[in-house]
């Protein structure tokens, strides 16, 4: 079995952090800052490790924040030169990014300085969020400044730091009440280079969508006219969640028009099944029309509750361009094993197949309690 996350801030970890400090300033007391930042280590979790080796910083770096913030800007490792695949090896930074956010409110050139740092080498979209609430026209200005940046890293984290909904982050009041201040930075980042910072562009846009779909589906309009194929796809990314809904302006807005004259028929297999088999629906879908027709075809079921009632869940299914006359067919398994985000009732299930969001129906399922 693998270890815990959490054991990745461990004693060997603090001695790296040590020989990184003590290599680039003589005077840290390096045997100190071992002994505080591993007694007790092993009774925190993740972030509260790393929380623990930031405390530890406080007691051994100097006083003065500036002088402390500047030997750790010296102790960094080189920059990241890919965005996927590092694993959990750029953590090792988290606490520096603790120990800038806790104690850095009252150095702001310095601490923004030592985000930039932090975060071509790991991420500071956590760290930042005090900042933007405390020191918000200053940080909001800082931002922009980023998205001109050449760093990739540095770019996205104006993106991904102004997130109203950051997943696992604190949240800033303001962000998810009025985007508007962080929809002008996505407005600088949508054409982005970068994959990787256009993805983020299209999660915040996911993001905001739930509070505010109609500040994002005019926002969206306005970037499909005239749009490259790469900012056509963040658009399809940032109205993923109002697609799954069956929004019709969000399908609208993606190029999917009319579907009366397309035709979805199908049928679910087996009729009856036992919790932990798998269910198998089929779905032909026609195009009877003269004209090329573009349509989104989900899958819906209608699981049924522990107090009797239903709650459909959309699962993702096809999105078509058919010819005039043309027919095409896909099949979805459907899982009923138990599992810790859902659990699965006997009872009568109803499948649906939703066309651009409307409901046609396409059988049942009759599910058992296994034995």
């Amino acid at each position: 079995m693998a270890d815990p996350l959490k054991t990745f801030f461990n004693p060997e970890l603090v001695r790296t952090i040590a020989r990184m400090v003590r290599g680039v300033w003589r005077g840290f007391p390096e045997q100190q800052f071992i002994q505080l930042a591993t007694d007790g280590l092993d009774r925190h979790e993740l972030v509260a490790r790393a929380g623990h080796i930031a405390g530890a910083m406080k007691q051994t770096l100097p006083a003065d924040f500036a002088r402390a913030v500047g030997i750790l800007n010296k102790s960094l490792g080189p920059i990241r030169v890919t965005t996927e695949g590092d694993g959990m090896a750029p953590f090792l930074y988290l606490p520096h990014c603790i120990y800038v956010m806790e104690h850095g409110q009252g150095h702001f050139a310095e601490s923004m300085e030592a985000l930039k740092e932090l975060t071509m080498r790991f991420s500071s979209e956590f760290p930042i969020r005090p900042f933007l609430q405390n020191h918000s026209e200053r940080t909001w200005m800082q931002l922009e400044q980023w998205t001109r940046d050449p760093n990739v890293h540095v770019r996205r984290l104006v993106s991904e730091g102004t997130r109203p909904r950051l997943p696992w982050a604190p949240r800033v009041p303001g962000l998810v009440e009025n985007p508007a201040r962080a929809l002008r930075l996505l407005e600088l980042l949508k054409d982005d280079p970068e994959l990787y910072v256009r993805r983020s562009v299209a999660n915040q846009l996911n993001d905001v969508a739930k509070d505010h779909p109609d500040v994002v589906l005019m926002t969206c309009a306005r970037w499909m006219k005239d749009a490259s194929d790469e900012r056509a796809w963040m658009v399809g990314h940032a109205l993923r969640t109002l697609v799954k809904k069956g929004d019709p302006e969000a399908l609208r807005v993606l190029g999917f028009g009319t579907h009366a004259d397309v035709v979805v028929e199908g049928g679910v297999e087996p009729g009856k099944i036992k919790i932990g088999e798998t269910l198998r629906v089929r779905v032909t879908v026609r195009n009877a029309s003269k004209k090329v027709r573009r349509v989104v075809v989900d899958l819906g079921v209608h699981f049924v509750k522990a107090n009797g009632g239903t709650a459909r869940k959309v699962f993702k299914g096809k999105d078509l361009q058919l010819a005039a006359g043309e027919a095409t067919e896909f099949t979805k398994s459907i899982s009923f094993r138990q599992h810790s985000t859902r659990t699965h009732y006997a009872g009568r299930h109803k499948v649906d197949a939703l066309l651009n969001g409307e409901a046609i129906a396409l059988g049942h399922v009759d599910v058992r309690a296994p034995g």
